[in-house]
Parts: structure tokens; C-alpha cells; sequence
């Protein structure tokens, strides 16, 4: 059993394939099998990965196209290592990512996954410096314990390099595999999940280089299709809070807030998230809110607890309806 197992999901990357797998096979380290599946590319992506001939890499086909979590899952459910490294068929591991990360992995028990920093590159593998693109400082992170994590993921969103990622096979085993349900958004899911149970790491190095293509065709690029999608998937990801199952959790989590909090009592953690989404600026966290607070008021005992404590009823329910134009609706 190999101690890394790298996936490589390749979808139509005939020109980047070859230089993603040459770079795991250039690692200073060297127990790891390489896992790829190719998602039904129309171009020569398949024909390029057959040209390598190392027998630690595995190749699985899929004859049509089913998109890239479905794809990473293929080749997760035929890994054996211990630990998991993701790498998108355009990007390249630099030859030191993986010695230097299983050796944190190894010293360090208390964290799921360690991080790292990425060095940009453009669609001809040259510096990027378009300092304009989202991409340009997002992944320059430093690091923060879980509960800080969380308390950005909710307030900010995603910032993690995702083919910087080495993660503990056991953290899939315990919270699942990403979601099929999100295109843009399924490794963001998977953070908060992950950071709701484990520590993480980064480390502040470039272990990676992320391809940065042009007309927006990363996946996570901002076309109007993707941004589109990353908003309804954004909405559905924050029902990962309410996996908030103590008021010892939330308080570290939002240290901060303007809520008044004098009432640890868990069941009201839903309302907490509730009101901390109505403060936010966003039509999105309001719609998020509303909905929330009208599941709430579905239940009899909760409907109590709230009105007790903070003397809000559906009546202040129905005026919150009113206060938010959250299909800018009204001119």
C-alpha cells in the first residue's frame, strides 16, 4: 500500500496532462501511486496519459462526461494510500510538495490536511501577474485555528488552493466525499465539513503551480454561467452551519458578534445564524435568514425559547419579510 495516493481528474487537458502527471513522477518523494481517470475528453487528454508507462499509475475511463466530482471520486474509491493529494490535470506539483507535506501529515496528528501556498502560472506556463485577477493574492493565507476558519469560510467564502491539499484518507472516511450536487463550489463544502471536525494547516510556501487560463475557463472562473451556479451552491453551503451542535462551538466560532448571547442553550443556534445572516449586506445571506427563521417557526418549542428570550414572535418574523428587497424587486 502506497503511503499517497495522487488523483488526477483530466477532462480535455491534452496540453497540460503531460506536464501534471511528469510532476508527481519528479517528486523527491517517492511512495505514491498515481490515480487518473479521464471524464470522456473529446480531445487528446487519453492519448497523452497513455503515453506514460510507470506502473504506480492506474488509468480509469469514463466513456461520457460526468463532471469533475464524480470523476474524483472514481479515482478516490480505487486509491489504497493513506493520504489523498488532488491534482487538476492542468496544474503541477513542484518536486518538494509532497516530501514536505507528508512530513507535517506525520508530525502532526492533530490535523486533517495540510495546505500550501500557489505559485500562479498562465495557459503557457508563465508567471501569471495579472495582480486585477481574483486569483492573484487569494490563496496567500496564514494560518488560523478551525473555529477561525469557520468564522471565514461564513464571512468571506473560499480562499484554500485546492490541488495544494494533502488530506488524511481517514477525514473522507468520517465526513464523506464532496458533494456531486456543486460544480463550483463542492471543495468549499468539503472545507467547512472538514473544519467543523479537524484542524488544518498551510504551509506558507509554493508547493504547487495553479494554472490560471484565459476567458474565464478555470472552473472557478467568474463567467456569468459560474456565477450564476456559485450563488445558488453558496446558498446551500451555508446549511453547513447549522451543523453547529453546541453553544461552545458557536461562541468560538463568533467570538464577535453583535447577538446577545446570554442564553447557551443549543437549540437556539439556529436563530443565532439566523440573525448573524440578517446583518450581513447580502440579499443571499437575507434569502438564507428568512428561510431559516420561517423553518423555525414550524416548531412549537423553539417558537417558545425564541419568544422568551428575545421577545421575537412571527409577527417580527413577518416585518423582517418586508425589510428586505432580496430579489431587487423594487426599484
Amino acid at each position: 500500500m502506497p503511503k499517497v495516493s495522487v488523483l488526477i481528474p483530466a477532462y480535455n487537458h491534452e496540453k497540460y496532462v503531460g506536464c501534471a502527471i511528469q510532476s508527481v513522477l519528479d517528486q523527491h518523494f517517492k511512495d505514491f501511486e498515481i490515480v487518473i481517470t479521464d471524464d470522456g475528453s473529446s480531445d487528446k487528454t487519453l492519448e497523452r496519459i497513455r503515453e506514460f508507462s510507470d506502473p504506480r499509475i492506474k488509468v480509469f475511463i469514463h466513456e461520457n462526461n460526468r463532471g469533475a466530482v464524480v470523476t474524483e471520486k472514481t479515482c478516490f474509491e480505487n486509491s489504497t494510500g493513506q493520504y489523498i493529494a488532488i491534482l487538476n490535470s492542468d496544474d503541477v506539483f513542484l518536486p518538494d510538495k509532497l516530501e514536505k507535506q507528508v512530513r507535517f501529515l506525520d508530525g502532526n496528528i492533530q490535523c486533517g490536511a495540510v495546505f500550501s501556498h500557489a505559485e500562479l502560472i498562465d495557459e503557457n506556463g508563465d508567471i501569471f501577474s495579472d495582480e486585477k485577477s481574483f486569483y492573484f493574492n487569494i490563496f496567500k493565507q496564514y494560518n488560523r485555528d478551525r473555529y477561525h476558519w469557520l468564522n471565514f469560510f461564513f464571512n468571506y467564502g473560499n480562499c484554500l488552493c485546492h490541488p495544494s491539499v494533502l488530506i488524511r484518507r481517514q477525514c473522507y472516511e468520517t465526513i464523506g466525499f464532496y458533494d456531486e450536487r456543486f460544480a463550483q463550489l463542492p471543495d468549499f463544502d468539503f472545507w467547512i465539513r472538514l473544519c467543523l471536525r479537524y484542524e488544518i494547516f498551510i504551509l506558507p510556501e509554493n508547493l504547487v503551480k495553479f494554472r490560471v487560463l484565459p476567458d474565464n475557463k478555470n472552473a472557478s472562473a467568474g463567467s456569468p454561467e459560474v456565477q450564476k451556479r456559485f450563488f445558488v451552491e453558496f446558498y446551500q453551503i451555508l446549511n453547513n452551519f447549522l451543523s453547529i451542535n453546541t453553544y461552545e462551538d458557536f461562541i468560538k466560532i463568533f467570538p464577535r458578534t453583535d447577538i446577545t448571547l446570554n442564553h447557551n442553550d443549543n437549540v437556539l443556534i439556529p436563530y443565532y445564524i439566523a440573525k448573524l445572516c440578517l446583518e450581513k449586506e447580502s440579499p443571499l445571506y437575507h434569502f438564507f435568514a428568512l428561510n431559516l427563521l420561517y423553518s423555525l417557526f414550524t416548531q412549537e418549542e423553539i417558537v417558545k425559547k425564541i419568544h422568551d428570550n428575545f421577545n421575537f414572535s412571527s409577527a417580527e418574523l413577518i416585518k423582517y419579510t418586508g425589510s428586505f428587497d432580496i430579489f431587487n424587486l423594487i426599484p
